[in-house]
């Protein structure tokens, strides 16, 4: 302090002065045109600028954050997710591992190429793109009917494509396909002359909702056929509906545990049932233990 109640000295390095500097810009505490960290700190003092600790964010509040950034890096609007991405690097609760991701896509964020697709989709202009799945393997596809779907926090392209190699639904639904959209490479879509289908294949599938869940169920819109209580059966709802995707229906029904049975067709119903016992097996002792 050089002189009392009039100045002080603050031991910060070129980092920090930096930072200080950018902070008096956007608040606005200037002189002239210049940052003026004098005036920030007395802005500070005086109660005109509050300071608020940086470390009280839950991880919940990260993590839904975070969500949004990728939602928005799926639907191509990156301007935006660049805005949530410098948000969330603010913060001093962020983790390691999420804040090199964050600073890793903002040193080179995402191509849109979302507007291509909605574009072909508006159209209905079938395509072909290139698609690496969770191995990391290439698969390239011929698509005549596509929409984006939301699920379980990502966006999905569910597709009719040519191609059926490596599909492991049932023959019915072999054509289906579900594509992550940040695992579709940037300039992968390619237009194709031919006919667009007029939706993804179906098939009705009956299951009956039991207890508590048979009075919670609500109607999926466009997709349930029949829904209604079976009279000569306690608390039971009968459903009817087509899906698309064993794989999606089953990740939707597991975890109503017994409060959920799958009645027909049998394909389904036996396919279901296998999961279950490979799922029995799993908690099965060990007898090397």
């Amino acid at each position: 302090m050089t002189r009392k109640g009039r100045a002080i000295t603050l031991s910060i390095n070129d980092r920090q002065k930096a930072q200080l500097e950018q902070l008096a810009l956007e608040l606005g505490a200037t002189w002239g045109e210049k940052a003026n960290i004098s005036k920030l700190v007395k802005d500070i003092a005086d109660n005109k600028l509050r300071v608020a600790a940086n470390h009280d964010w839950t991880a919940d509040r990260l993590h839904a954050l975070d969500q949004a950034r990728r939602v928005l890096i799926d639907m191509g609007q990156i301007q935006s997710a660049i805005v949530l991405a410098h948000l969330l690097l603010e913060r001093n609760e962020l983790s390691l591992p999420l804040r090199n991701e964050i600073e890793q896509f903002i040193a080179a964020p995402v191509i849109p190429w979302r507007q291509e697709i909605d574009r072909l989709i508006r159209r209905e202009q079938p395509f072909q793109l290139s698609y690496q799945d969770a191995a990391d393997r290439i698969w390239n596809f011929t698509i005549r009917y596509a929409k984006v779907a939301n699920r379980e926090e990502r966006q999905y392209l569910d597709c009719w494509c040519e191609e059926t190699d490596g599909s492991q639904d049932l023959p019915e639904l072999i054509h289906n396909r579900s594509l992550r959209l940040d695992r579709i490479p940037d300039a992968a879509i390619t237009p194709i002359s031919g006919s667009w289908r007029s939706g993804l294949d179906f098939i009705p599938v009956e299951f009956h909702v039991l207890n508590q869940l048979a009075f919670a169920y609500r109607t999926k819109k466009n997709l349930d056929m029949v829904n209604e209580w079976i009279p000569d059966r306690h608390q039971t709802r009968r459903i009817i509906r087509t899906i698309s995707s064993t794989f999606w229906f089953f990740r939707e029904v597991f975890p109503y545990g017994a409060d959920c049975v799958i009645v027909s067709p049998d394909s389904v119903r036996d396919r279901f049932r296998k999961e279950v016992c490979k799922l029995y097996q799993a908690y099965e002792p060990d007898p090397a233990q």
